[in-house]
């Protein structure tokens, strides 16, 4: 069975930088909500009422088609260097870590599949995919839910749906997220007005870690904010039609930066490319913001030796937690950013 130092040596199948629009969205990502019947929520259950949703959650995995290869992780057995590895790519969250007692994590090899045990819920389940593809992800997450459902009775009501820990979940308990790229929308200062239209059709807006982070490196996470009052198909419709206007907006945006100030962009990239291939001490911050514009310059066709998949790859591998683990030791702040500097000019000398 997969080990958690097994995920350090792959690129989640997520980051690979292929499917529908990719250039713009990284990647495609839906969450279902899901409590076991009679059994107090989290928050209010007894250490033994935990104890049985985990022993309870990890039987029914083994039975579900999708997970037979999933590694299932006790948050109890984990170091603070693993549980901040596993957020940094996007497994769990940082609650899930903060308080590991009686949780746990499912992952699949490909990490396209997670599901937190005993979060805010009894099941947080995720699936996502890389590039705009929400149909797929949609498919694969309903094949998983229901054949778990056939060995965890879900708290489920005829009048609000599916019972949640927060009532804002309530209903289908479903939430849908795309991560986009969108530099040039920020840098024709046009992100504000998109931002605030989308909020107003109950959209919300997250960054790169997802709820509590600030957007950073140009990416933003979209997702609906109501899960009651409609089938999920309806709801993924919404969803979708909303992204597509987005993805419309940043390719006007990209056009008019090429047409009215192609030098200053060309520098900006070009500028990027060379500290990231030649810096020796790189901050986390400094590395998202270049690694941004690098993307860009090969999502546009100016840079034609750097495969966007391993730009997605370095976002991740230059955080914290796995640098430490690539070095299989605590480092200080400096030392991280030495290390990283080391991996961004190997990585990327390696393709040129």
């Amino acid at each position: 069975m997969m080990d958690i130092n097994d995920l350090i040596n792959q690129v989640s199948s997520w980051l690979k930088g292929t499917g529908p629009n990719s250039d713009i969205v990284i990647s495609s990502r839906i969450r279902l909500a899901r409590n076991v019947s009679k059994t107090p929520f989290p928050h209010w259950a007894k250490k033994n009422d935990a104890e049985q949703v985990v022993v309870a959650a990890k039987a029914a995995f083994e039975r579900t088609r999708e997970l037979k290869d999933a590694a299932f992780l006790r948050m109890d057995d984990l170091d603070n260097i693993d549980k901040q590895f596993l957020v940094e790519r996007h497994l769990m969250s940082n609650e899930h870590a903060a308080r590991p007692s009686q949780k746990a994590l499912s992952i699949t090899s490909l990490e396209d599949v997670a599901i937190m045990v005993n979060e805010e819920d009894h099941l947080r389940i995720q699936v996502m995919e890389s590039g705009f593809d929400l149909d797929k992800t949609w498919e694969v997450i309903n094949s998983i839910d229901d054949q778990i459902s056939g060995f965890l009775p879900y708290a489920f009501s005829r009048e609000w749906g599916y019972l949640t820990a927060c009532p804002t979940n309530t209903g289908t308990a479903m939430r849908g997220s795309v991560m986009l790229h969108l530099p040039a929308l920020v840098m024709t200062r046009q992100i504000n007005r998109v931002l605030e239209a989308i909020a107003k059709l109950s959209f919300t807006t997250r960054g790169l870690y997802g709820e509590g982070t600030q957007a950073s490196g140009n990416f933003f996470q979209i997702s609906n904010q109501v899960s009651m009052g409609q089938r999920e198909e309806e709801m993924l419709g919404n969803i979708k039609g909303v992204i597509r206007q987005i993805i419309e907006q940043e390719e006007k945006a990209r056009e008019l930066l090429f047409s009215e100030h192609r030098e200053m962009l060309e520098d900006r990239i070009w500028r990027s490319y060379g500290t990231l291939k030649n810096a020796h001490i790189i901050t986390s911050g400094e590395t998202v913001e270049l690694l941004s514009m690098l993307r860009l310059g090969a999502d546009v066709g100016l840079v034609k030796n750097i495969e966007r998949g391993l730009i997605n790859e370095l976002f991740i591998l230059t955080q914290p937690a796995h640098l430490q683990k690539l070095e299989n030791k605590k480092l200080s702040a400096n030392e991280r950013d030495v290390k990283r500097a080391q991996i961004i000019r190997e990585r990327l000398t390696q393709q040129s």
